[in-house]
C-alpha cells in the first residue's frame, strides 16, 4: 500500500534560514495577529506537513466546501476547517495582499501594554482574502449541535467573526519543552518507519490512558500489519482530561511491558482536540496518513464528547468518502472488555456472554475510585497503569484541584 500523503505531497512551510532572518527583520513594520493555542497547534501542523496538503489557513472556496461537503474545492477528502478567525475590528486594518505577522499569544507574556514585539514572531500569513462566516451553520454540519455546551462548539463561537485565509511561512519550529523525544515530524516518523522495515502501520489516536480495551485492539491490529503507532494528542484538550504529561507516562510503562519493541513507535500529535465526533474521525486518519500509516484504528465514539453522537457514527460515516481518495484503511472495532466466563478480553462479535460477565467501568467510577487510591480491577487497567494514574489523583487532590 501507498505511504503517499494526502494529495500526493507532504508540504513544509518553515523558512530557511536566510527566510526566516528577512522576515524576522520586517515582522515589527508589518501588521501583527495574536493567534491563540489552537490556532498555534494548526501553524505548527501545518508547517511540518501534518495536514498536507493545506498551505496555510483556508480561504472562502475550501472552508465553504469543507463546511457542506466535506471535501476541499478540489475535491481532495477534508472533514475539520482549518482557518483564522479575528475579531471585525482586528480585520478591518488587513488588507487583502498584506503579508500578517503571526504572534503566540500564550508561548510569552507581552510587554506592559500588550505590544507584539515582545511576544515571539512564529509565522508570517500572506493574506489572500478575508471573509465572513456563519457560525451556527459551521456547528450544525461539523459538531452536529449548536449547543454551546459543546467544547468545539464553545470554541467556535469564542472566536472571531471574520476569517483569514493564506498561505503562511513559519520561521522556526514551533518550541516546546516536553516530550521532545517523541516529537517527530512526518518526514521524520515515515524515516523511522522505513528505518523499521515496515510497510504497513496502523495508527491509534488518544487523548486518554491506554486500558486494556485500547491494548486489546492495538494488538489486534498489529496481527495485520507491520507496526503500531501509538499517537496520542498533547495539544489543547478539556480541562477535565487527563494531562499528556501523566498520560504519556502511562503510555511508556506499557509499551515497555507488555508490547513488542520493534513493533510500536510512539509519538506525539500536537494538534488540539475538536470533539467533533464523526468528522474528526476522518481528520485523524487523513493526520496519520500524512505521518505514514496505512491504516487507522476507529473504535468506539471516536473524538466524541458527552451523548452528542451515536457509538458508531465515527465508523460509519467513513462510506462517505471514496477509499481511494481517502488513502487510509480504517479498522473498526466494537467495544471490548474483559469476559469472566471466556477469561479473556473479547467483543459482542466474539463473546457470547451476557453483561454479568463483563468488566465494564464507566469513565465517573474509574475517575472515583482513582481519587479514592483504588486501582480499576486488572481486567480493566494495568495495574502500572493504575498506579501512575493514583499517583496524579492524589498530586492533583493535595493542590486542591
Amino acid at each position: 500500500m501507498s505511504l503517499d500523503p494526502h494529495g500526493g505531497t507532504l508540504i513544509r512551510r518553515l523558512a530557511t534560514p536566510e527566510e526566516a532572518r528577512i522576515w524576522l527583520d520586517k515582522a515589527p513594520s508589518l501588521p501583527a495577529v495574536l493567534i491563540n493555542e489552537r490556532q498555534i497547534a494548526d501553524l505548527e501542523m501545518i508547517s511540518v506537513g501534518a495536514l498536507s496538503p493545506l498551505t496555510g489557513f483556508m480561504g472562502r472556496e475550501d472552508y465553504r466546501s469543507v463546511v457542506m461537503d466535506m471535501h476541499l474545492a478540489n475535491g481532495l477528502p477534508w472533514s475539520i476547517p482549518i482557518t483564522l478567525a479575528v475579531s471585525t475590528e482586528e480585520a478591518a486594518r488587513l488588507r487583502e495582499g498584506d503579508a500578517v505577522a503571526l504572534y503566540g499569544q500564550y508561548l510569552q507574556n507581552g510587554g506592559e501594554n500588550g505590544e507584539e514585539g515582545r511576544r515571539p514572531v512564529l509565522g508570517i500569513l500572506f493574506l489572500r482574502e478575508k471573509f465572513p462566516y456563519d457560525k451556527r451553520l459551521e456547528a450544525r454540519k461539523v459538531y452536529l449541535t449548536e449547543d454551546e455546551a459543546h467544547p468545539g462548539v464553545a470554541a467556535l463561537y469564542r472566536q472571531g467573526d471574520v476569517l483569514l485565509g493564506g498561505d503562511v511561512l513559519v520561521l522556526a519550529p514551533i518550541p516546546h519543552d516536553d516530550f521532545l523525544p517523541y516529537r517527530l515530524t512526518p518526514e521524520e516518523s515515515r524515516a523511522r518507519f522505513k528505518a523499521l522495515g515496515w510497510q504497513t502501520i496502523v495508527g491509534f489516536q488518544t487523548r486518554n490512558p491506554v486500558h486494556r480495551a485500547h491494548e486489546y485492539i492495538q494488538k489486534c491490529a498489529l496481527e495485520i500489519v507491520d507496526g503500531l503507532f501509538l499517537h496520542p494528542l498533547i495539544g489543547q484538550t478539556k480541562d477535565d482530561d487527563i494531562p499528556a504529561a501523566t498520560r504519556m507516562l502511562c503510555y511508556e510503562i506499557l509499551i515497555e511491558t507488555y508490547y513488542p519493541r520493534n513493533r510500536v513507535v510512539l509519538g506525539v500529535n500536537p494538534a488540539a482536540m475538536r470533539y467533533a465526533g464523526p468528522r474528526e474521525a476522518i481528520f485523524h486518519a487523513i493526520i496519520r496518513k500524512n505521518y505514514g500509516c496505512t491504516h487507522f484504528i476507529v473504535g468506539r465514539d471516536h473524538a466524541g464528547v458527552g451523548n452528542y453522537y451515536g457509538t458508531y457514527d465515527a465508523q460509519r460515516i467513513f462510506r462517505e468518502f471514496d477509499p481511494r481518495l481517502l488513502g487510509i484503511t480504517p479498522l473498526f472495532f466494537e467495544h471490548a472488555f474483559y469476559c469472566r466466563a471466556c477469561m479473556s478480553m473479547a467483543s459482542s462479535k466474539t463473546c457470547p456472554h451476557g453483561d454479568e460477565w463483563h468488566v465494564t467501568l464507566s469513565g465517573t467510577k474509574v475517575r472515583a475510585m482513582l481519587q479514592a487510591g483504588e486501582a480499576p480491577p486488572p481486567e480493566f487497567s494495568r495495574p502500572e497503569v493504575a498506579a501512575v494514574l493514583i499517583a496524579a489523583a492524589r498530586r492533583q487532590s493535595a493542590i486542591g484541584v
